[in-house]
């Protein structure tokens, strides 16, 4: 198949409020049982229809991902439970799995990664072990996720190369046409646009076409960002948080994700074959704090947030 032409036209710095609000349409978000146990009702932060998903840490028990599945998707959502390959034991424990949040939550969509654990728990290492059971397919999911690094990822591949990332994605992609489900790549959180455009633009002229939706981190104190971005190996575009801590002044003052997904927006309207489809935070600063960012830079609104 021929690729297409590349050569991206100049977005102006920053985009105009129509254009953000655009790039925003259609955003999700994500959370943990604990953090979800703290929403008295979602229905008061998100829109209707908001894809939910719910973070697997290990040692959260499968009851309590379950359950808060349950419950969300019960107020309305759509839930995306992740799938932890080196946390799964064996195929059986995977199967099990499934059926529980079907059976309690009509799950259809998951975000299959390999999950950061060093050493798995049993049979499975990667994503594409999970995939590969046919279990997702026989299960009937409509979408299943698999994980972007927009950054090189050092524990994948160390020298910084992509080699092995792109190795795997170039499974996935061809995974994806012999699947029933649609497919997309969800991005670890990001602080700066030029970086995700190059790699945007990278995948696409090696012809991987699968849509993207790039994970940004939701407001959050200075401090919570860059303990959150250490953590998560989240590497070049950590030195935009490092930069705005040698201000002293600014140390406690949220950082706002205003400015990456103005100039991602931005890009998107000059550009509208640019792959990145949809947004998708981390609300790092609070699940309140992130929906009324959202709503007041053009987010889909819903009732009034209770205080």
């Amino acid at each position: 198949m021929a690729l297409l032409n590349f050569r991206k036209k100049e977005a102006k710095p920053g985009a105009s409020n129509g254009e953000l609000e655009a790039f925003l349409k259609g955003y999700s978000i994500e959370v943990m049982p604990r953090t979800a146990g703290k929403v008295e009702d979602f229905r008061d932060l998100l829109p209707a229809g908001t894809r939910v998903y719910i973070a697997h840490i290990e040692g959260t028990p499968i009851e309590d991902m379950v359950a808060t599945a349950k419950r969300i998707k019960a107020e309305g959502y759509d839930v995306m439970p992740h799938f932890p390959a080196r946390i799964i034991k064996d195929k059986a424990t995977l199967a099990d799995w499934i059926a529980q949040y079907q059976g309690e939550a009509d799950v259809k969509q998951g975000l299959i990664l390999a999950g950061g654990v060093a050493k798995p728990h049993g049979d499975f290492d990667s994503s594409m072990q999970l995939l590969e059971t046919g279990l997702f397919d026989q299960a009937g999911f409509t979408n299943l996720h698999v994980a972007g690094h927009p950054e090189p990822n050092l524990d994948i591949d160390p020298d910084g190369a992509r080699t092995n990332t792109y190795a795997a994605l170039d499974w996935k992609q061809e995974f994806s046409k012999r699947t029933d489900a649609d497919m997309a790549l969800a991005t670890q959180f990001c602080f700066e646009a030029e970086p995700v455009i190059a790699w945007a633009n990278e995948l696409a002229e090696r012809g991987m076409n699968l849509p993207i939706h790039i994970g940004i981190a939701g407001p959050a104190k200075l401090q919570t960002m860059i303990k959150f971005a250490i953590a998560c190996g989240v590497g070049p575009s950590l030195k935009v948080l490092q930069k705005r801590a040698k201000d002293v002044t600014k140390l406690l003052l949220p950082h706002e994700p205003t400015e990456v997904l103005s100039d991602l927006a931005a890009h998107k309207a000059a550009n509208p074959d640019f792959n990145i489809t949809q947004v998708h935070f981390f609300p790092l600063g609070g699940i309140k704090t992130n929906a009324n960012w959202a709503i007041e830079h053009g987010g889909e609104s819903t009732k009034p947030v209770n205080a």
